[in-house]
């Protein structure tokens, strides 16, 4: 009997070094993963030891985008807007998106009507029933030049918004020039929002 092996039988070095090398990849992926988590973490670190690290900007990557298509309708007392509307203005306005139901909302309402003396401010009715909408606005003061209903909440994801309160800041044309996922009775959020008021002249 003959113990010869035939061409089609033997295991080919590529074939051998084709698996060894795959096998090699998917165990340094779980590796390459935690190298890149540990950076993102380090720099975090890095971040807060020199005070640079902003928890509210996390979805700061928004900022620099122009405005997403989209279209509100009316939420009383006031009138809703557009994509369009917001790229035809000269001047800087900060988009709010609120809630009845949200209890940041409702604290963050005092400084929203500080801040409407010196820039508009447009609101976005979150997830919310028109009359408890305007309910809320009648109880704890309206700052709102236009406000738009988002009812299904199509338009927030549109956004970005990850929750409410949300706002953003857009210079003429609909650029989003800066954002926060934080209620502007804090003052480190109110803070970035001058800074870049200034900086833009507004």
């Amino acid at each position: 009997m003959s113990n010869d092996i035939s061409p089609s039988d033997k295991i080919s070095p590529s074939g051998r070094s084709g698996g060894v090398t795959r096998r090699r990849v998917m165990m340094g992926l779980p590796l390459v993963g935690a190298g890149v988590c540990g950076v993102a973490f380090w720099k975090m670190l890095a971040g807060m030891q020199t005070g640079s690290f902003n928890p509210h900007d996390i979805n700061a990557p928004v900022t620099g985008r122009p405005v997403p298509s989209f279209t509100l309708a009316d939420q009383p007392p006031g009138a809703g807007f557009t994509a369009a509307d917001l790229k035809a203005l000269s001047k800087p306005v900060l988009i709010n998106f609120f809630a009845s139901w949200c209890i940041p909302c409702i604290a963050e309402m005092q400084a929203l009507l500080t801040v409407q003396k010196r820039l508009p401010v447009w609101g976005v009715a979150y997830k919310d029933k028109p009359d408890n909408a305007a309910g809320l606005l009648k109880h704890a003061g309206n700052p709102y030049a236009r406000i738009g209903s988002d009812r299904e909440g199509r338009v927030a994801i549109d956004w970005g918004v990850s929750g409410v309160p949300e706002s953003f800041l857009i210079a003429p044309g609909g650029t989003i020039i800066w954002h926060s996922a934080a209620g502007l009775d804090n003052d480190e959020v109110m803070a970035g929002l001058d800074a870049t008021l200034k900086r833009i002249g507004g």
